[in-house]
């Protein structure tokens, strides 16, 4: 009973600072949303509805969920801003937001309004306090768009080792595969290498999901948080694997409007989950050994 005691008066304790905070700063507040409601609807548009930005609306609900919870952290520890940096960060960040919103560069656009952002939270707390409880700023940097280009420049080994092991794999299964340059044929049909690792675009998506999980989890570790942070990219090259070979498999047995249709998304989601639950039993795995160890070294 006072442990459920204790967790209401932080959840009033928590509400009461937000209202604090609505109270005192509105008028900034309301600038920033002003500026929030348009970017919102250009993301969910261009960026949240494709592969690649998919991760927006989890990571922008459980961003803002942490900072939540750090907000009478804080307060408490609140340092006087220097209004020359506001000044310039506000001047620089609010004219990327302009440029960009403009000339529709989405990355730039939500660049600066997370420029904005972090000016305000400066503003209201110090420097010291965002240093301190840096990480949710970290977080929520993820919803910026990186253009797909960088991306599929990035991925470009990565998805030629994909569609090597796929393609190879099922070739030793007894399949009539093989990949010619960009294409890969089974049967009588075509595939695209481009499209058919289209999941590798969603490596962002999951290294930004797998942080918040480690965060969570384990924040008081760095080491063990660094250790599980390794495997982010070895999970997803395995899921994507196993995506390609799906899609190619749809492919020979239901043909290619079947795999490229409803069916290309939803094993991308499927596999998407799938890396996710990984990394959870990796994590899971470890904890056991790291206990098994202390047990010994304890006896």
């Amino acid at each position: 009973m006072p442990e459920a005691v204790t967790g209401k008066n932080n959840g009033l304790q928590l509400s009461e600072e937000w209202l604090a905070m609505l109270r005192e700063r509105w008028p900034l507040l309301l600038g920033l949303l002003v500026l929030t409601v348009p970017t919102i609807v250009n993301l969910g548009r261009e960026t949240w509805s494709t592969e690649i930005g998919a991760h927006g609306p989890i990571v922008l609900a459980t961003g803002l969920w942490l900072l939540g919870q750090q907000v009478g952290e804080m307060r408490a520890m609140r340092t006087q801003p220097f209004a020359g940096y506001i000044a310039v960060g506000l001047a620089a960040a609010l004219g990327l937001y302009i440029f960009g919103h403009a000339y529709d560069f989405i990355s730039l656009e939500v660049a600066g309004l997370y420029g904005v952002g972090l000016v305000i939270m400066y503003r209201l707390y110090g420097a010291r306090a965002l240093w301190r409880n840096f990480f949710p700023f970290l977080y929520l940097a993820f919803l910026i768009p990186i253009p797909g280009w960088i991306i599929d420049q990035a991925t470009v080994p990565l998805r030629a080792f994909v569609s090597h092991v796929a393609t190879e794999g099922l070739h030793a299964l007894g399949y009539p595969i093989m990949r010619e340059g960009v294409a890969i044929f089974i049967a009588q049909y075509q595939l695209l290498v481009e499209d058919a690792c289209s999941g590798m675009n969603s490596i962002i998506g999951l290294t930004a999901v797998t942080l918040f999980y480690i965060y969570i989890m384990h924040k008081a570790s760095w080491r063990y948080s660094l250790l599980l942070m390794a495997f982010i990219v070895p999970v997803a090259i395995f899921v994507n694997i196993l995506r390609v070979c799906a899609l190619i498999l749809l492919t020979y047995y239901a043909g290619d409007g079947v795999a490229q249709g409803f069916l290309h998304v939803t094993t991308g989601i499927l596999l998407f989950a799938l890396a996710l639950i990984m990394t959870f039993l990796i994590d899971m795995v470890f904890q056991a050994i790291i206990g098994i160890r202390n047990k010994r070294m304890a006896a």
